[in-house]
């Protein structure tokens, strides 16, 4: 057995993204010593790619905005199977949550008065989106960074987590820590803690198109709940974003910000008919989220795609000097990847994979896992978005969610009486990742790639119960597959490792997706089926995973009912006109 290193504290954060540095703050500030882990170099997760902005009903340009609206949009755009209470605590909280940023010095843009600006986003009542320019979620990571770094709490970079430590005694599950190993030198440590933050995102690079960047977001933190004994819901709610790039292979999925379309862009198919005409006649190219992703699916599967299995979008007739202005990110991203000027031409795009709207199931005032001393945070967990995502909301989760579960965590901390190991579950953990350093006939990138294609093939925008069935069915011939990968360090590290267990969790993560979205037999949201065109009334249910007898199992729990005090203004909400509005 190979030897480790001991590292002790009594809140350890797993994930050094937003969520995971507002964990830290907290639990720092409620006295704890505190530790952050991340799989990637601190100021690159996944958070700085959140562009558009962050809500909160501050009420600065729209005075009528208040939460109890907010509470509707958000609750409205997720179909109606968002937890009511986590969404409650959401918006009441989000206002707070982005002054504080301001008093840290995030660089939020302002009014001619001074006040913070904000703008519409999709499906938004009022303006309550601020922003950064176009880089949000840089602005935000960075001024979490900073003040994480004058807190002089440690963040160890490049660091894997395997499995979480959770012993059971009398039938109660409790964590105390995680086993982890250096990417680079493969250096192995066992953190111990009273509780932990699981804050690793979502798993939406599963699919062979996806916003998300290479090796991040590959469903690793549903794994690692999953096997502590936690449960996900709603796994099948994934949003897929109209318009990503469909080639260079190397940046396949990355996103097109939808304000192209916002600026006047035309989609078009291989056969020049600008086709949303069919799809939503009144808005066009400017309709919603899932719609415009189903019609550009639609238009690609059914055979007036791209040579490149895409669609056209179009905004060369608006005039350069517009786009140069307006456009200035996409300009140049075309220009730089393809050599394409497209106030001239028109890009290639289609439908990709953008944000986990399920997983780990939470206590909505407290974000415990059901698992003692493990909380959880950010993209990984369920609750607040339903069958979709509001835009602007995922920044302003991570702030108020990722405070409660610090908080939280270090309220455990505190009052425990006795600090819980055990060492077995210690050899356990050790012994998993010997077995896994070993020579294989399997290679980790392709087994990935043929999940990505699976997922993409038969779990993707349109799904039906003969392809969700089959592609279960070679998912599980990869997942016997990867009991043989070959793993060896080399001079480049143990990246063949983590390359191992991402393709474990990407696995486990699609499973529960697809077993998900078999079991939802209607459309709604993110989740179109071809054979259940309809939505459910019946459906207003959360589906539910855990691990029983060493498989995944699924089951059906009611949403909660509104408080007395939401029924009315839910039942009084209008579809909102899309003119002057921001997309999603």
């Amino acid at each position: 057995m190979k030897e480790y290193r001991t590292k002790i504290c009594n809140v350890l954060i797993i994930g050094s993204g937003g969520a995971g540095l507002r964990a830290a703050i907290a639990a720092h500030e409620s006295g704890c010593e505190v530790m952050v882990i991340g799989k990637r170099v601190r100021n690159d997760a996944h958070t700085t790619l959140a562009a558009g902005g962050i809500n909160a009903a501050l009420g600065t340009v729209d005075p009528d905005d208040d939460w109890i609206q907010h509470f509707v949009d958000t609750y409205q755009e997720g179909y109606h199977i968002g937890d009511p209470e986590t969404v409650e605590i959401l918006v009441k909280d989000a206002p707070n949550r982005v002054k504080e940023l301001v008093d840290w010095g995030a660089p939020f843009a302002r009014t001619e008065n001074g006040d913070l600006d904000q703008r519409y986003f999709g499906a938004h009542t009022y303006r309550r989106t601020c922003y950064a320019g176009d880089y949000t979620g840089r602005a935000i990571l960075s001024t979490l960074v900073s003040k994480v770094e004058e807190l002089q709490i440690p963040i160890i970079d490049m660091t894997y987590v395997s499995r979480l430590l959770v012993n059971t005694q009398n039938g109660q599950k409790q964590c105390f820590g995680a086993m982890a190993f250096d990417i680079n030198s493969g250096a192995r440590t066992v953190f111990l803690s009273d509780s932990v933050v699981l804050a690793a995102g979502g798993h939406t690079r599963i699919w062979r198109r996806s916003s998300s960047r290479r090796d991040e977001n590959t469903g690793d933190a549903m794994r690692l709940a999953l096997n502590a004994g936690c449960r996900l819901s709603d796994m099948e709610m994934v949003q897929f974003h109209p318009t990503g790039m469909v080639h260079p292979e190397s940046l396949a999925g990355t996103l097109v910000t939808e304000a192209v379309r916002g600026e006047g862009g035309r989609l078009t198919n291989s056969l020049g008919e600008r086709y949303m005409e069919n799809y939503d006649s009144v808005r066009m190219e400017l309709s919603t989220r899932d719609r415009v992703a189903l019609a550009n699916y639609t238009e690609i599967s059914e055979g007036r795609g791209t040579e490149n299995n895409g669609v056209f979008l179009d905004i060369s007739h608006v005039g350069k000097e517009i786009i140069l202005e307006k456009l200035p990110r996409m300009y140049r991203q075309f220009m730089e990847s393809q050599m394409l000027d497209i106030s001239k031409h028109p890009m290639e795009v289609a439908p990709t994979a953008h944000y986990s709207m399920g997983g780990v199931m939470v206590d909505p005032e407290t974000h415990s896992t059901g698992v003692n001393g493990l909380y959880a945070a950010g993209e990984c967990t369920s609750g607040v978005h339903g069958a979709n995502r509001l835009g602007g909301n995922s920044l302003a989760e991570i702030l108020v969610f990722g405070k409660i579960a610090g908080d939280e965590a270090a309220e455990f901390s505190k009052n425990l009486d006795l600090q819980t190991r055990n060492r077995k579950v210690i050899r356990d953990a050790v012994e998993e990742l010997d077995t896994l350093t070993t020579s294989g006939e399997q290679l980790a990138r392709p087994l990935q790639r043929a999940v990505r294609d699976i997922m993409w093939n038969y779990c993707g925008v349109l799904r039906s119960e003969e392809g969700l069935a089959r592609g279960l069915d070679e998912l599980m011939k990869i997942k016997d597959a990867s009991a043989d990968v070959d793993v060896r360090p080399s001079a480049e590290g143990f990246s063949d490792l983590a390359l191992a267990l991402d393709l474990l969790g990407s696995i486990d993560s699609a499973e529960a997706t697809i077993r998900s979205a078999i079991e939802r037999r209607e459309s709604r949201g993110a989740h179109q089926r071809s054979d259940f065109t309809e939505t459910d009334s019946n459906e207003v249910v959360n589906y539910v995973v855990e691990i029983k007898d060493g498989e995944q199992s699924i089951s059906r729990s009611l949403v909660k009912p509104l408080s007395d005090e939401l029924v009315a203004p839910v039942n009084n909400y209008r579809v909102l006109e899309v003119d002057g509005r921001l997309l999603e």
